[in-house]
């Protein structure tokens, strides 16, 4: 059929071309009225804490947007990726719980999580690197394609010394100094660890002595060694009536440290999670992949991106789409923002500013590298939640609600 179609297209181009347009046509015609439903032609990318979730609990109005977005046979009718900044859990752990949790088959390539595209910096991957978060840490920086890790505790254990915050955790004697410890090529940020002051203290030391933390430098090298990291969000909703603290907040901290001790900025060779365009393009290239194995041959044109943080959700989202404006790897053309009022955001948030010394004002909460641009906090669509989000999205494309 496709060679019959090149054929036609070649001979009688303007014939084939208005052949395309009239079937097209009349598959909408189809789906208006009730008949055959048209390929679609949009893609969702769905957050997870504050728009499906709060914590463990399901937020109603997620389930009800699912009952739309299902077919009879509890397949989804359109593509969705759940895009979520958490990362101390694997691919394949928070898909299970997203399908217990909305009552649905999610497959773990529908899922990307902070560090996803990470598998991507492929020049980092055979460096020997200091891995930080929590979860099945390794297991996680594994599977991303880093072959040679050594974990926090692992180096606490071989410098017992480096760790003295915690008086009950001080080594009792002094044991004797190691030189057979190999070096420390990079370092890998993958979410919020549990002992901040350990991991902020070793961290510390494997950038300021050049991967060697039982050695002292006099002068702490820069260039550093790479830094990745992934999840910015200084803050997300659980169950709690207050956002709680993300690894941004814990990237903060480290970037004080570090600029408070050397007088210069801890530099990142890579950043992923939203807001980081990376992340995007990654998600649209699995919309695809979903599109194509659904047997959906329509391009995947227009995406909409559902979040309730405007530091990473909106932000991101809009920046996305203006770099969809210059620059089109993939078949997407737009990228709308839609901000819900179920998580972080709130109806009577002050917008975000960056207030004088002195003055009154929100602050901006995103990470520094992104910078403030006010523009791109503005959402394109501000809803009450989920269900009410894809009532929007199924209007705007034509679809039967």
């Amino acid at each position: 059929m496709a060679a019959l179609g090149e054929v036609a297209a070649r001979w009688a181009p303007g014939l084939w071309r208005r052949a395309v347009r009239a079937a097209a046509w009349l598959g909408g015609r189809r789906f208006a009225s009730g008949g055959t439903q048209s390929p679609p032609t949009f893609g969702l990318l769905l957050d997870i804490d504050g728009v499906l979730v709060r914590g463990h609990q399901v937020i109603p109005a997620a389930q009800e947007a699912f009952r739309r977005l299902l077919d009879p046979q509890g397949q989804l009718r359109v593509p969705v990726v759940f895009v979520t900044n958490a990362g101390n859990i694997s691919q394949c752990s928070k898909a299970e719980e997203l399908s217990a949790q909305l009552g649905f088959q999610v497959q773990p390539d529908q899922v990307i999580l902070s560090h996803s595209p990470m598998k991507l910096f492929s020049q980092h991957h055979d460096r020997r690197m200091l891995v930080s978060g929590q979860g099945p840490l390794v297991e996680n920086a594994r599977a991303l394609g880093f072959k040679h890790l050594v974990t926090v505790d692992e180096l606490r254990a071989a410098f017992p010394v480096l760790d003295m915050v915690d008086l009950q955790r001080r080594p009792k004697t002094t044991p004797l100094p190691r030189s057979d410890f190999p070096a420390i090529e990079g370092v890998l940020l993958l979410g919020e660890p549990v002992r901040w002051e350990t991991s902020l203290q070793l961290i510390t030391d494997v950038l300021l002595s050049d991967g060697n933390p039982g050695t002292g430098l006099a002068t702490a090298p820069y260039p550093h060694l790479p830094v990745l990291a992934s999840n910015t969000d200084l803050l997300w909703m659980a169950e709690a009536k207050m956002p709680r603290f993300g690894h941004g907040t814990f990237l903060l901290c480290l970037e004080a440290i570090y600029r408070k001790l050397t007088g210069r900025e801890l530099c990142y060779s890579g950043l992923t999670g939203k807001p980081s365009l990376l992340t995007y393009r990654y998600a649209e290239g699995l919309l695809a992949q979903q599109a194509a194995r659904r047997g959906w041959a329509a391009p995947i044109r227009s995406l909409y991106a559902v979040g309730d943080n405007p530091m990473s959700d909106v932000y991101g989202a809009n920046l996305f789409h203006q770099h969809l404006q210059t620059q089109q790897e993939g078949a997407a053309r737009s990228c709308a923002s839609i901000l819900v009022c179920t998580g972080v955001y709130g109806p009577q948030a002050p917008s975000p500013t960056v207030p004088a010394p002195g003055s009154e004002g929100s602050p901006f909460h995103g990470h520094r590298d992104f910078g403030f641009r006010p523009e791109l906090l503005e959402a394109a669509h501000v809803v009450s939640d989920l269900h009410e989000a894809v009532r929007l999205v199924l209007c705007k494309e034509g679809w039967a609600l």
